[in-house]
């Protein structure tokens, strides 16, 4: 004989804790791409490399890593420019490729840890 169980679905809680993970995994998977282009930022005086932020979209659940000087879009386009030994252009972009699956355990593992 078989016992039958009853199963109770809170939907919207278990969306909410959900989202509240993956807002979560998307704020520190930026940090971490924050954190190795940081490493690769041309430097001369440091101000490009100080320069770098993590915004999140809270509504669309993304994130942006930034640089802000006057010169950042260009020391990140220029491949002709020489830089410090382990410093150079598209000091964003190749981490974000690199790092692409890291940053996405990152986010999974706190839409797990959320579930819990």
């Amino acid at each position: 004989m078989t016992q039958r169980g009853r199963i109770t679905w809170n939907g919207a809680a278990a969306l909410g804790r959900m989202r509240e993970g993956a807002l979560r995994g998307v704020q520190l998977g930026a940090e971490h791409l924050l954190q190795v282009s940081r490493g690769r930022v041309p430097i001369e005086e440091g101000t490009l490399e100080r320069s770098g932020v993590v915004s999140v979209d809270e509504q669309s659940v993304t994130a942006a890593v930034s640089y802000d000087t006057p010169y950042a879009v260009r020391q990140h386009e220029e491949l002709t420019y020489r830089h410090d030994h382990g410093r150079t252009a598209k000091y964003l972009e190749g981490p974000l490729h690199e790092e692409n699956g890291t940053i996405t355990d990152i986010i999974a593992a706190q839409v797990r840890r959320s579930l819990r």
